[in-house]
């Protein structure tokens, strides 16, 4: 193999962990991996739409004057074009308004700082739902994303950029975040492996304390399961000002990768929390996982926790309200821009969100203590919550399009200014369900601060994955890496390539 190119072939055969591997031992150069990653951003991306910022020049210069260092020394990487500040470089949050203004954050994350240090060359970032409020990657300011498996389908969202460009072979691992399911339903939807850690285990700052109140925070969507872990180890860990001061696991996490997970007391569902239906695909994908966790030797029973699905859901979009109604006003604020700048179900949804109340919001935001404390009570019981990933397999694009109707009936509640009205009339019950209804599941890891991750294991009978999803108490990481493992040997699935793959 070249020491300056690597083989499309050879490429996609590899995870970051082995490409960091090749690069260690002078088979192959950074320059070459990036080369063959915007070689094959070239050939799918106008498919796609995965990728919508390129920062190619700005990689190229790091890799000829800066020493890569750290577990994945040389590997191109993707930042999601949200909460993932690059200094000088475009940020739209997938929102009009700040791509208009040519966006340009003046200082990094630490988040990001996090990774540079990890050794990736990032060289792009990718499409996202404007301020990801949505779990569909449209954004009327970027333009629709497509889902690898079939171009006619989501790779849902919002970090459906990433995981889109992952399944298509251009990077073996992106970043992603979650604040409502934001890395599982993605990795659920393109038939990828997604961690999401628990609450405060990755940095938010330093222009945040916590994301989303605590509900949300960040990780890597990927092929492997180790690279996921390999990349928690190194993004991990206290910040300078931040809000949690965690311990250090007990070992690395990636020494949890072929650990040994005993057996384990697993209860399951199948059923929607919000009593919606949930497609056949998705009840037998988690029927199979569960008779494939007691071929492994693990304990598996039907069993809940005692919580309100419709009430969780409820508070969930009300706290996603009030986000909504911040983050408009900010950008407002920023960029000196009108209702234009945004999208008619982000200002609906801010309308709403600001005729909640204060004591309304502390209210709502104390149930978040009730649901965890009902999760903590079944984790006494249970090691393990596994249910479906989503209640659908991926949608096609356009499927969750707002109607004319509700663009007119959104115009008129700006107009006369009616969103305490709205509130008021049970609309956020109505719509919790109707929006939710596809994605009922992963909101419970948000709300209760534990980590949550979605296996690729099953794929229907037209070509379309479908994860299975589990729920771990807080701190159990390393427990789900074990998991992961295990199944990804006794069913692997990185050797499954999309039908538009590099």
């Amino acid at each position: 193999m070249s020491a300056l190119e690597i083989s499309a072939f050879d490429y996609a055969d590899h995870d970051a962990t082995g490409l960091a591997d090749l690069v260690r031992r002078r088979e192959v150069t950074p320059a070459g991996l990036l080369d063959a990653a915007i070689r094959r951003a070239q050939a799918v991306n106008p498919q796609l739409n995965a990728i919508v910022n390129l920062f190619e020049d700005r990689a190229r210069r790091r890799i000829a004057q800066e020493p890569l260092e750290g577990p994945f020394a040389g590997v191109p990487f993707l930042l999601k074009d949200l909460l993932m500040d690059y200094a000088g470089e475009r940020s739209s949050y997938g929102c009009r308004a700040l791509k208009d203004a040519e966006f340009r954050p003046e200082r990094n994350f630490e988040l990001v700082n996090r990774f540079l240090a990890a050794g990736v060359v990032i060289f792009g970032s990718t499409n996202t739902s404007e301020f990801g409020f949505k779990g569909i990657t449209e954004p009327d300011a970027l333009g629709v994303c497509r889902n690898p498996w079939n171009v006619k389908h989501s790779p849902h969202g919002s970090s459906g950029g990433s995981a889109s460009a992952v399944a298509a072979g251009i990077v073996p691992m992106a970043a992603a975040s979650d604040g409502g399911g934001s890395i599982r339903i993605p990795a659920s939807a393109c038939g990828l492996f997604g961690l999401k850690p628990g609450r405060g285990r990755s940095p938010a700052g330093p222009d945040y304390a916590e994301w989303m109140d605590g509900g949300a925070t960040a990780n890597v969507v990927s092929r492997s399961v180790r690279d996921a872990a390999i990349m928690l180890d190194a993004i991990q860990g206290d910040e300078i000002g931040g809000p949690y001061p965690w311990p250090m696991p007990p070992r690395p996490f990636a020494q949890e990768v072929g650990a040994k997970t005993g057996k384990l007391k697993i209860g399951f569902s199948t059923a929607s929390p919000i009593g919606t239906p949930v497609h056949p695909e998705c009840v037998k994908a988690v029927v199979e996982t569960a008779k494939l966790l007691e071929d492994l030797g693990h304990h598996v029973e039907e069993a809940n926790p005692a919580i309100d699905g419709d009430a969780l859901a409820d508070d969930f979009l009300s706290i996603y309200f009030a986000m909504a109604a911040s983050a408009v006003a900010a950008v407002k604020a920023q960029t000196g821009c009108g209702n234009s700048g945004f999208e008619a179900d982000t200002l609906a949804a801010a309308a709403i969100g600001r005729a909640l109340s204060a004591p309304e919001f502390v209210e709502i935001h104390g149930r978040w203590n009730t649901y965890a404390r009902a999760l903590g009570e079944f984790f006494t019981r249970y090691d393990l919550y596994l249910t479906p990933t989503v209640a659908s397999p991926p949608l096609r694009v356009g499927q969750l399009d707002t109607t004319p109707l509700n663009r007119i009936a959104t115009q008129a509640m700006l107009a006369l200014n009616l969103g305490g009205l709205v509130l008021r009339t049970g609309y956020v019950h109505r719509m919790a369900r109707d929006h939710l209804q596809h994605t009922p599941y992963t909101q419970l890891g948000n709300i209760t601060g534990t980590p949550a991750m979605s296996v690729p294991l099953h794929w229907t009978a037209d070509g379309l994955p479908v994860g299975s999803h589990f729920n771990a108490p807080i701190g159990g990481e390393g427990l789900l890496l074990r998991l992961a493992a295990q199944l990804e040997q006794a069913r692997p699935w990185a050797h499954r390539r999309a039908p538009v793959f590099a």
